[in-house]
This record gives structure tokens, sequence and C-alpha cells, in this order.
């Protein structure tokens, strides 16, 4: 099968035999970061004759206080993906950063509400694209695994796919961030079901009607579990990917803090869980109160029978109380189960008003 390339205007006859992907080919070679790869994403489905389809893919940067970093970002991925536009968000940086990144050849752009998720809503609500990569300002991430991503997404017809991070660098992934992240990723994988390997990888890539339906509540590093959530709530078509992952550049400082941030984001799954599965939260804290209520009855319920008193009159109001509270978190569990359904099919109408990723419009 032969289609025709259009690249930098030049038309060239291309063999396609199937849709592949750029990381097996990457294996083959033995080395991911020494592939190279065209930005023009042929997306050959067979039986369906597809050809020279073009996506606008755009890059995402949300950057704080990055000048020293910010310029690796923007060059690597113009390298990775030249007909890409980066866009650069900054959010209050104090260091330079917005020259930087212009200077850089990236549209630069500016957030003034604090926070990583303020500055990812803002992209995702002003930026109009068919492919988002978004990607942190701090060049840990491999950008020459950006071309796989994408062809993932496209060949699969995903709707996000996400970077798991293998560190190449001992300094790379602290151990505290390591364990954190694991222990999240279980807590993740025992509440939602199937999660990935890495929930809070940075790197992610997302069809356009992933980014669109999406409806950012959180304002901090939190959005990269919600993120996820989302999709497996959802149950949206999702993938990984493997790449590389390096130590910062010298005197780039991580804004992350282990602990502080690790019980954000704890406290940001938890809120997910009651908002997401309201009937098991609500449902488990009635039955524990129930089986205490039964705990302190049983001894009553037998002194009454052997001598036809209640002595410890306290204790029976306790244990009645505690059963009143148990059929009322009960019932509100299953009231929040029916608003949340309604919630959930709210959210599908939504995402599925949307293009999927393998019908996305040509770019001319």
């Amino acid at each position: 099968m032969v289609v025709r390339q259009v690249r930098h205007g030049v038309t060239a006859s291309v063999p396609v035999r199937r849709p592949y992907c750029a990381l097996d080919v990457a294996a083959e070679r033995g080395d991911v970061k020494s592939r190279t790869l065209h930005v023009t994403f042929l997306a050959t489905f067979i039986g369906q004759g597809m050809t020279e389809s073009r996506y606008e893919v755009a890059v995402l940067v949300p950057c704080y206080n990055e000048a020293r970093a910010i310029a690796k970002v923007v060059a690597d991925f113009r390298s990775a993906l030249p007909d890409a536009t980066i866009y650069v968000y900054d959010n209050n940086s104090t260091d330079g950063t917005v020259e930087v990144a212009q200077k850089a050849g990236a549209v630069v752009r500016r957030e003034t509400h604090q926070g990583k998720g303020h500055v990812v809503r803002r992209m995702f609500n002003d930026i109009e694209a068919d492919i988002y990569l978004l990607v942190d300002g701090d060049a840990t991430y491999d950008a020459p695994s950006a071309p796989a991503m994408i062809e993932k997404l496209i060949g699969d017809r995903l709707d996000m796919v996400v970077a798991s991070r293998i560190d190449r660098d001992a300094a790379a992934y602290r151990p505290g961030h390591r364990t954190g992240n694991a222990m999240l990723t279980g807590f993740i994988t025992h509440i939602f079901g199937r999660a990935f390997t890495d929930i809070l990888s940075g790197y992610r890539v997302f069809s356009r009607r992933f980014v669109k339906s999406f409806p950012i509540l959180t304002g901090g590093f939190e959005i990269e579990t919600e993120l996820t959530v989302h999709a497996l709530e959802l149950e949206l078509p999702v993938g990984e990917i493997p790449t590389p992952y390096y130590s910062r550049p010298a005197g780039s400082a991580s804004k992350l803090s282990t602990w502080h941030d690790g019980f954000r984001i704890l406290w940001t799954v938890l809120k997910l869980y009651r908002a997401e599965r309201p009937l098991a939260l609500f449902g488990s804290v009635g039955i524990a109160l129930a089986i205490m209520s039964v705990g302190l009855a049983i001894p009553l319920v037998i002194t009454y029978v052997q001598q036809g008193l209640v002595p410890r009159l306290p204790t029976a109001v306790l244990s009645t109380g505690l059963m009143l509270v148990a059929f009322l978190s009960i019932a509100c569990g299953l009231i929040l189960d029916t608003v949340t359904r309604g919630r959930r099919e709210v959210k599908l109408i939504a995402y599925l008003a949307l293009r999927a990723p393998g019908e996305d419009r040509r770019r001319s």
C-alpha cells in the first residue's frame, strides 16, 4: 500500500504496510533515544482507506521558575516534533522563564492563579488542536519518545497515553517520591480497579475529545491524579509507554514537597473516592456502625432475656443511636450514588459528542 506524504512542501510516496508502533522499531534498534521519526503521522487503518492524514499537535508546557531548563525543553520538542506548536504557560515565574522561553521560539502565555492545576485548566480551555502533549518544563522527560506516544494514541485510537518513567540517573527519582508513587498507584488500583504503573507522571498525550470534555477541579500537583481517575472512572481507552526519566539540570530545583504534596494528593484521592464511589464509602461506614451497634446490644439483650431488666441504659441509647446513624449513612450512599451516576452520564455525553482520535479533522 502506498500513501502520499507531504512535508515542508515536498510530496513523496511512502509505502505503508500496516499500523506500527515506534517503540517496536526502537526496540529492534536497541536504543529508544536514537530513533528519528517524522511528525507527519499517517493514520492508516486497515479497510478504512485513510491517507494523507495530518494532525495538529500542541505541546503544552506549564512552567514556574524553570529558566534553567525551559530552553532545552523547547529545543528538544522542536526537534522531536518539528511541526508542532509549543505553548509555554508561565505561572508567575520570577527568574526570567518568560524571556528564555520566548527566545527559544515558544508561544508564551501567562496564568496568574498559582498552581499547576490552574495552568492546565487554562491551557485545555484556550488551545485548539487535534492532539495535546502535556509535559513539565524541567527537562526531565524524554522528548524523542513523543512521536511514539502520539503514534500509539492514533494507531490504537486511545484518548490518553501516559509515559511511565524509567529513571536513567540515580538522582532523577527520589526514594520518597518513588515510594509515594507506588503507594498511591496501589491505592488507586484498589479503589478504581485497573490503573497505570505511574499515575503521577507529568508526561502525557491526549486526544481532543478527552481534553475538551474533562472538567478540571484541582488547582495544584493533584492534576495528574485527577486525570488518571477521570479516565478510569469513565473506562476510557488509555495506554502507557515506558520512557527514560532524567535528573534536573544543574541549578534547577524541584517544586515538589514529598510530604506536603503527597498528603495533598492522598486527600484528593479520598475526595475523588467520595465523589465517584459514594455508595461504597458511606455503605462501608454504615456497616461498620451497624456492627458496633449490634456488638453493644447483644449483652443488653441477653441480660434483658435473663433478668427482664436493662441495667445499662446509656449503652442501650448508644447502640440505638449508632444503628440510626448506620441507616442514615447507607441512605446517603444510595442517594449520592444516584447523583454520581447522573454526573457520570453527563460526562460521557460530553465526551461522546466529540470526534474519536482516528476521526479528527484533516489539516490542509
